[in-house]
C-alpha cells in the first residue's frame, strides 16, 4: 500500500511537471505567435473597415495566461485519470481468471483454508495487492478463524466496501482541480474586465480596440475554463463507474467462486 502511495505521488508530482514544460512550450512555439498574428491582422482590418467583425480564433481564444494554467491543469488531470484507469483494467483482468481452481461440488472446510491461501500467497506480489486476491484471502482466513460462513460474508462484504471507498477518496485531488479550473477562469474574467475598465477613457474618445480586446480576454477564460471542467467531470464520472462496478463484481467474483464452496460442518 505504502509502496503504491509513493510511486503514485512520484507520478504526479512529474505529470505535472511534464504537463507545465509541455503545454508552455506549445505556447511558446504555436499559440503565441499565431495569436499575436492574428490580433495584428485583425486590428489592420478594423481600422480599414469599422464594420469589420473579427471571427473568433483558437489561438485567441486560449492565449492569456488563465487559459494556459486551465490547460495544464487539464492535462495534469488526464494524466491522473489515465493511472487510475490503468489500475482498474488491471484489477478487471482477475475476473476473467481462475485464482482458485475449485470443481463443481467441492467443499471446502475451515481446516482445508491454509491450503487455498497458500495458493492465493503464492501469486505474484503485484497480483496479491490487488483487490480481488486480498478479498479472498481475507475470507478464507476469516473462515478458518471463525467457522461461520455468515461472517465470512459479512467481513468480506466490508472489505469490498471500504476499498471502494478508498478508491473514491483517491479522487480528492482530480475533483480539487476540476473545483480550482472555473476558479481560474473566473480570475481571468475579472482580470480581463478591471483591464477593460481601465483603458475605458480610449472607449470615450472613441477608440475601442483595446477594451474590447480586453473583453473578449475575459469571457475566453471562461469559456476555456468551462470547457475543460465539463469535460473533466464526464471523465471522473466514467471512473467512479467503473470503480464501483469493479468492487460490485469483484464481490460477486467472491460469492460465486470461494464462499459457496465454504462448508463449516
Amino acid at each position: 500500500m505504502n509502496d503504491t502511495f509513493s510511486r503514485e505521488s512520484v507520478y504526479q508530482m512529474f505529470a505535472l511537471v511534464i504537463a507545465v514544460i509541455v503545454v508552455h512550450a506549445v505556447y511558446v512555439t504555436v499559440v503565441y505567435p499565431n495569436a499575436d498574428a492574428i490580433l495584428a491582422q485583425q486590428l489592420e482590418a478594423m481600422r480599414r473597415d469599422p464594420n469589420f467583425i473579427a471571427p473568433a480564433t483558437l489561438f485567441v481564444t486560449i492565449k492569456d495566461f488563465e487559459p494556459e494554467t486551465c490547460l495544464v491543469l487539464t492535462a495534469w488531470a488526464l494524466a491522473i485519470i489515465a493511472w487510475k484507469w490503468r489500475a482498474v483494467v488491471v484489477e478487471r483482468r482477475l475476473l476473467a481468471q481462475t485464482l482458485l481452481p475449485l470443481p463443481e461440488g467441492v467443499r471446502i472446510l475451515p481446516e482445508d483454508t491454509r491450503e487455498y491461501a497458500r495458493q492465493l500467497q503464492a501469486l505474484p506480489e503485484p497480483q496479491r495487492a490487488l483487490l480481488l486476491p486480498k478479498a479472498m484471502l481475507h475470507a478464507l482466513r476469516r473462515f478458518g478463524a471463525t467457522r461461520s460462513l455468515q461472517d465470512v460474508a459479512t467481513s468480506t462484504h466490508m472489505l469490498v466496501t471500504a476499498e471502494a471507498e478508498r478508491l473514491d477518496s483517491e479522487l480528492a485531488m482530480i475533483r480539487f482541480i476540476v473545483w480550482a479550473i472555473p476558479a481560474i477562469g473566473f480570475v481571468g474574467t475579472v482580470r480581463g474586465i478591471g483591464q477593460a475598465l481601465r483603458m475605458a477613457h480610449k472607449a470615450v474618445e472613441g477608440d475601442v480596440t483595446t477594451v474590447t480586446q480586453f473583453l473578449g480576454s475575459a469571457f475566453n477564460s471562461t469559456l476555456v475554463a468551462l470547457l475543460t471542467a465539463i469535460t473533466l467531470m464526464f471523465l471522473i464520472h466514467q471512473l467512479q463507474l467503473i470503480q464501483e462496478r469493479l468492487a460490485y463484481e469483484a464481490e460477486a467474483y467472491c460469492d460465486e467462486h470461494l464462499i459457496r464452496h465454504l462448508h463449516a460442518a
